[in-house]
């Protein structure tokens, strides 16, 4: 299913396969994705191909890029970001006990084939289509692609309501996760920081006001910079803190200078960034992302030249949701995993994945997996719906 053979589904159906997104018409996937029920920033096309581009994800990185496109009459109908792995890096939906499995049977997980963005674990529209038949036909090109290539497996990560219904019709496997966002209440939100402790229990308004109260006497206060007012200096330091933060975790930085140089060529209004600084030092940096047509907000990354204590939460979560309330935003997701999100305002969400493996004993023992893990998860947002950190208990969703 090469660019140069594109099949014909239909008469009137091409479907290609692209191993470099800045070969598909921009305009017309990104008119797609606003058409989706959840769509992000980050499924936008610019944000995709400058991942490519800056060679964050890329063949020799272990992203093969394999998106595919399927046109009708000249209109592109649907459109997915898909790629070979060669490894399980990047994706935060684990299944690394999966490919130890296979490799004990003397089978190959990988490749696999992935449907994602890169990097970045917010939930959204993956199978753009422009109605349910169209993104039953994609997952049925996905199932179809990975036989071509010999991929082991399909895996559709993050996706929404309406791909995960059309990934179930298919007959791929469920699987559940949970994320920590803070979601303005229905009608009336808090109108400052303050209102929102106002909500809060007690004893944990006390605990983010003595953390608070914690940076502020180390003598660290914030300044707030929003997208093209984020000049080259403050990105050049970000980019020090980022590489700081992974080498404190013996890690190696996912994203490229390129990148995020990118980033503030083509997305600057998608990008809030909170410094922090000691006098006229800089010592601590967060980047979230912005979504302002929808006012969601979404905590990406984060670094510091010094330890300063409570530092991280004060950068990560209250500047960033201080922020959101200040400009009625009304939703900020808090990145993956993270209970110790909650005690900070940020409540369990559900999130989703789908997989297709092709050998049926271990889509089977996988499928068994699954059913006991989502039973787990569903216990543990239930227990974590008894220990709400509000007085009156916002839902959980």
């Amino acid at each position: 299913m090469s660019d140069a053979k594109a099949q014909r589904i239909e008469a009137e159906d091409v479907i290609r396969v692209h191993d470099d997104p800045g070969t598909i018409d921009a305009a017309a996937w990104d008119a797609l994705l606003a058409r989706q029920a959840q769509p992000t920033p980050f499924m936008q096309h610019r944000y995709l191909a400058a991942l490519h581009a800056s060679h964050s994800a890329v063949p020799e990185t272990g992203w093969l890029p394999q998106f595919i496109t399927v046109q009708r009459g000249g209109e592109l109908i649907a459109a997915a970001p898909a790629y070979l792995k060669q490894h399980s890096y990047g994706e935060y939906v684990f299944d690394w006990a999966w490919a130890e499995a296979y490799q004990r049977h003397g089978l190959r997980y990988y490749p696999k084939l992935l449907v994602a963005v890169p990097f970045t674990p917010v939930p959204g529209s993956r199978l753009l289509a422009v109605d349910a038949a169209s993104r039953a036909l994609l997952a049925s090109v996905l199932r179809a692609l990975a036989q071509e290539l010999e991929a082991s497996s399909v895996h559709l990560l993050f996706h929404d309501a309406a791909d995960g219904r059309a990934a179930a019709a298919a007959g791929w496997l469920s699987r559940h996760g949970v994320q920590f966002h803070w979601t303005a209440p229905d009608g009336a939100g808090p109108r400052s920081f303050e209102e929102f402790l106002a909500t809060m229990q007690r004893d944990k308004r006390k605990k983010i006001q003595q953390e608070r109260r914690k940076v502020a006497d180390a003598g660290i206060v914030f300044s707030v910079h929003e997208g093209e007012a984020i000049d080259a200096a403050l990105w050049a330091f970000f980019l020090r803190c980022y590489r700081l933060t992974y080498r404190a975790h013996h890690s190696t930085p996912y994203l490229t200078r390129e990148f995020f140089d990118r980033m503030a060529t083509t997305m600057a209004e998608h990008w809030v960034m909170f410094v922090a600084r000691r006098g006229t030092t800089p010592v601590a940096v967060s980047l979230i992302a912005v979504d302002p047509e929808r006012g969601h907000a979404f905590g990406r990354y984060w670094g510091c030249t010094e330890h300063v204590p409570c530092l991280h939460f004060e950068a990560c979560y209250y500047q960033p949701l201080q922020w959101c309330i200040e400009h009625g935003y009304r939703r900020f997701e808090g990145g993956a995993q993270g209970e110790h999100k909650m005690a900070r305002g940020l409540l369990p969400v559900g999130t989703g994945s789908s997989h297709w493996l092709a050998h049926p004993e271990f889509a089977r023992a996988v499928d068994d997996f699954l059913r006991r893990e989502s039973r787990g998860i569903a216990d543990y947002v239930d227990e974590l719906a008894e220990h709400t950190p509000f007085k009156a208990g916002p839902a959980v969703d």
